[in-house]
């Protein structure tokens, strides 16, 4: 077995190559892949040193499995060369989500979708994979009609350029701005770029993806994408409005039996998601479940998890699993 990680001097590349070594994943030869300034110098990965290779020469080897994450441009170049000799490639950029034809994957709700014939497979959006992870049983029961979603993201979302603002202005230093406007101490209602419609485009993932992965286009969906500065670990506060009547205690008790969600739901307790208990775990946590009391059938829920392990790179080890397991590479 043989895998590729590209991009993997990179924020989420890192912490693939801690995935990958926690649940320990068969691998006789790792491929790193990354920049031209990074290729020779080498990584450590279960106490063994591996040197860093370059694109075309990652392809030359012909692995049977590559991750990327190295941005949209890359995987949009870079993706087909792999699928040409071979490799089946997961994808996490955004490049290939909505394209006709490739399958936008969160095991634990739709790896069954996936053939030998997928050779780029989508990784979805870290925000959308958590959201889903909640949503998938509760639609597949109650029917959901509309979500309205509010998300607070951490600046790791950004990169390691916006995680260093953060610290520079937590103490006092100034350097890089990866924002237009200070982070720390701030809010900013603003993640990836404007589109002609006023949403972001983080904000249309949510929309788009949900739709793509849940397999219903009916879903009323409307979204806000927030930045806050938190080093790690995304918050989402989701209403949903179901076709169908619900019991509170149902939905606790389908949540608390659902493969990869933890209920943390005990107000007399304070017992509630927050992204400092997320950090570095492989979960998506829900609480802060109640009636939505002002229209029928409506629910409000508060998910939380941490963005670079189930919102990136946890998926896409968890895919890359699925298709071993199933001897579909």
């Amino acid at each position: 077995m043989k895998v590729a990680v590209v991009g993997a001097t990179g924020m989420v590349g890192e912490v693939m190559l801690k995935v990958l070594e926690s649940r320990n994943f068969q691998i006789d030869e790792l491929i790193p892949v990354a920049s031209e300034k990074s290729i020779g110098k080498q990584i450590e990965f279960k106490g063994k040193f591996f040197k860093i290779v370059g694109l075309a020469d990652a392809v030359a080897l012909k692995p049977n499995i590559a991750l990327f994450s190295a941005g949209g441009e890359t995987s949009l170049e870079w993706a087909p060369k792999f699928e040409s000799v071979g490799t089946t490639v997961i994808d996490n950029s955004s490049a290939w989500r909505m394209v006709e034809g490739k399958k936008l994957i969160v095991p634990e709700i739709n790896a069954h979708l996936l053939t030998r014939a997928d050779k780029i497979i989508a990784n979805p959006n870290c925000s959308t994979i958590q959201m889903v992870m909640v949503l998938a049983p509760l639609h597949k029961k109650y029917k959901i009609k509309r979500l309205v979603i509010s998300t607070y993201q951490s600046v790791s979302g950004t990169g390691v350029k916006a995680v260093k603002q953060l610290e520079n202005e937590m103490n006092g230093v100034k350097g890089e701005m990866a924002y237009p406007y200070p982070i720390h101490r701030n809010a900013l209602p603003h993640c990836d770029v404007f589109e002609e419609n006023g949403y972001t485009k983080e904000e249309m993932k949510l929309v788009k993806e949900t739709r793509k992965i849940l397999d219903d286009a009916s879903i009323g969906i409307t979204a806000t994408a927030v930045r806050i500065p938190t080093s790690g670990g995304h918050s989402e506060s989701v209403n949903i409005e179901f076709e169908n009547e619900f019991n509170l205690s149902d939905i606790r008790a389908l949540l608390s039996e659902t493969q990869g969600v933890v209920l943390q739901d005990n107000t007399d307790t304070n017992t509630y998601p927050m992204p400092i208990f997320a950090h570095g775990k492989d979960d998506v946590f829900v609480g802060r479940i109640r009636r939505d009391e002002s229209t029928t059938n409506g629910l409000n829920c508060w998910i939380v998890s941490d963005n670079l392990r189930k919102g990136a790179a946890t998926n896409a080890v968890q895919i890359a699993e699925y298709l071993v397991k199933h001897q579909l590479v």
